[in-house]
């Protein structure tokens, strides 16, 4: 892989997490925004230059201003993390949608980020238009009674042919992940494992991904859901879609006649893919169920759990610098979450932030 290839038509930013990681993400296109949750091996950089992931992007940013960001001890973001816990992952993907200020947007969770959409999706349902799902899952459904055995093997071969100039190790991922793809395309995937982390993030990471589980809050999400998954995916499961789809209100399965984990350019499947998300996303937002009734949307019920996070350091006494160093996210974001809480209140003026406190505290 070639250094530093040009990156065009994107801006990096950095902001960090509830844990002071470093999160890197890149914003390109124009028109509403796309969030996408993406799989591990990505790197900010590198992905324009790519033969398997370009076109992605080139889609994406056509109709939608895309959002995307590199996984904790991946690509741009910070090194040497040992936490990738669901719960980190989950602030990650907060902090990112904070500090880009996005109030509500599409959700695309690809591959592992199915998780941490989930669980984003069932904690933050005001701030998601829609969510899709792309060769992913909910928390590992299908493992068969030779699946740990296999973990082993892979654990092995990362510890031992991750970072070695010959790519013959890591062609098993690759052969795993694109197994219709053009010895160029396995080249270039062999090299962004390299280049997108280091051995042991790659073997911890990977580990705390198979014990994570979020299929338990499949049945709170109420956001139109669209699920797509390549027939013959060998690094997860058809199965793994069917469960997400059946398991979640309304939610509509597109199975891609594809082998390949990444469906590629040049294959049938791409542009079945394109039609079928463009055309989920063109779609107008489901209407919320009912309206709340002004003594409803007066109550604290109505507030994200990060509001009331943030309402109940203020109860404390807390001033929004102070709230900001304490959850670690920009006075500006702090700002923001009162304002928007304060709207689903329906307070106003200066009295506003007194009167929140005082409901906190009289519910309690």
């Amino acid at each position: 892989m070639a250094s530093d290839p040009p990156v065009p038509r994107q801006e990096v930013r950095f902001c960090r997490s509830s844990d002071g990681v470093q999160i890197a993400y890149a914003i390109h296109g124009s028109g509403p925004p796309l969030v996408v949750d993406s799989c591990w091996l990505s790197h900010l950089q590198y992905d324009w230059a790519s033969p398997v992931w370009r076109h992605y992007l080139v889609e994406w940013g056509r109709s939608h201003t895309v959002i995307r960001f590199d996984e904790r001890g991946h690509g741009l973001s910070d090194r040497g993390v040992e936490d990738h816990s669901l719960e980190v992952r989950l602030a990650d993907l907060e902090a990112v949608v904070d500090d880009a200020e996005l109030a509500r947007f599409d959700l695309l969770a690809m591959a592992q980020g199915g998780p941490v959409a989930i669980a984003y999706a069932a904690r933050h349902p005001e701030r998601i238009s829609r969510l899709a799902f792309y060769g992913s899952y909910s928390g590992q459904q299908s493992k068969d009674p030779d699946a740990a055995e296999m973990d082993d093997t892979l654990d092995a071969l990362i510890k031992v042919g991750w970072a070695r100039p010959d790519s013959a190790f890591r062609r098993v991922f690759t052969s795993l992940m694109i197994p219709g793809a053009t010895e160029e395309q396995h080249v270039w995937l062999d090299e962004l494992q390299r280049n997108a982390t280091s051995a042991d993030t790659a073997r911890t990471s990977r580990r705390q991904r198979l014990a994570t589980d979020a299929s338990h809050l499949l049945d709170q999400l109420t956001a139109a859901t669209l699920v797509l998954h390549s027939r013959g995916d060998r690094m997860n499961d058809f199965s793994e879609a069917r469960y997400l789809a059946s398991h979640i209100a309304g939610a509509r399965l597109v199975a891609l006649e594809s082998d390949n984990h990444i469906v590629l350019e040049d294959e049938p499947a791409w542009p079945a893919f394109q039609e079928a998300l463009r055309a989920f996303l063109d779609e107008p937002e489901r209407p919320a169920s009912a309206a709340p009734t002004p003594t409803e949307s007066s109550t604290l019920a109505t507030l994200s759990a990060r509001e009331r996070e943030i309402l109940g350091l203020a109860a404390r006494g807390l001033d929004n610098d102070e709230i900001a160093a304490e959850l670690v996210l920009s006075p500006r974001t702090v700002e923001r979450h009162f304002s928007n809480l304060y709207a689903k209140l329906d307070l106003h003026g200066k009295s506003a932030r007194t009167a929140a406190v005082a409901r906190l505290l009289t519910s309690r």
